[in-house]
């Protein structure tokens, strides 16, 4: 009986041995792989635009790359600046800020912990630790105003902004100068719904704009224009989604989307942290030739082939820099 014990505990004792050994193993493995931190924009995930292509980036480079990845949104931990201290303490190679209005808060938190890489998505910092990554929003834009003006038959488009900023303004001036250069005397309504995450309100704008005979609606608004995209589709008019392919959202009013592609961005860089062990440094500015910015399948019209000619020839000569 003794014995039996004695052979019990050291049975249990081998486990422990063999667990702990086990345990330490994966987190060995885990610690060896590339890990990638991110702060998410304002809405977070379910945006279903910024922060959800964001996030499919980095889940491919998990499936694909092998990296490991981590996130918050900004109702976690209250502030942008406490989530990204949560994700340098937890030992993260880059930290990712998503989105302009994280900006501040990123190079504070940058200031504080100077040895750790980060990067800016969608603004430019000077500081010697933070890679900027933008994109070219207005060839994209260029692009969907191309698109708008060969589909409307009211001669009349419209433009909601999430809000009057830099970075918003680069889709409005895109999408004005694509549509007036295929008809010059094009009809253009712009409103600015100072909020990214109101889809309501992105209704509400679009159905005082399709109230003035608009027939083609462009929005560069997060969530807000979601409600944009169903507005249109409820009124039965044509609708542009962006950042990522928003058909599937309004898919009788969806006609193409103007992709902005933080995913491809995101894979990339961590492609290239897997194979080199770093990041590039500075600003880092992706267009139409880097595949940072593009339009969706066109869906829901027919075109003729002379206008997607048109569409291709644009593209061609943003691409080139012509």
């Amino acid at each position: 009986m003794y014995c039996k014990k004695i052979i019990s505990i050291l049975f249990f004792c081998l486990i422990l041995v063999i667990t702990g050994c086990s345990q330490q193993e994966v987190a060995s493995k885990v610690d060896e792989k590339v890990k990638i931190g991110i702060m998410l924009s304002d809405v977070g995930l379910g945006d279903q635009s910024f922060s959800d292509s964001a996030f499919h980036g980095l889940v491919k480079a998990r499936d694909e790359l092998g990296i490991v990845f981590d996130y918050r949104e900004l109702q976690e931990p209250g502030t942008y600046e406490k989530g990204l201290v949560d994700l340098v303490k937890d030992g993260n190679d880059i930290v990712v800020g998503l989105g302009f209005m994280v900006q501040a808060d990123l190079e504070k938190v940058a200031k504080r912990f100077p040895k750790q890489q980060f990067i800016l998505i969608d603004a430019v910092s000077e500081l010697n630790n933070i890679t900027s990554i933008t994109f070219k929003e207005d060839q994209g834009s260029y692009l969907a105003g191309v698109v708008a003006a060969i589909s409307t038959k009211t001669n009349k488009l419209g433009f909601i902004g999430g809000d009057e900023v830099p970075l918003i303004k680069k889709f409005e001036e895109g999408f004005v100068e694509g549509a007036k250069a295929v008809k010059p005397d094009i009809s253009i309504e712009i409103t600015y719904a100072g909020n990214f995450g109101n889809d309501q309100l992105g209704a509400k704008i679009a159905r005082d704009m399709i109230r003035h005979d608009v027939d083609v609606l462009y929005a560069a608004a997060g969530f807000t224009g979601v409600g944009m995209l169903k507005e249109a589709q409820k009124n039965q008019v044509f609708a542009i989604g962006v950042d990522s392919d928003q058909y599937y959202y309004a898919e009788k009013a969806v006609i193409t989307s103007m992709l902005k592609n933080v995913d491809v961005a995101l894979y990339q860089l961590a492609e290239q942290l897997v194979k080199d062990g770093e990041v590039p440094k500075g600003n880092v500015i992706l267009g139409i030739q880097d595949n940072g910015v593009d339009l969706a399948p066109l869906r829901v019209k027919e075109y003729t082939q002379e206008q997607l000619q048109m569409i291709e020839d644009w593209k061609e000569k943003l691409s080139s820099g012509s």
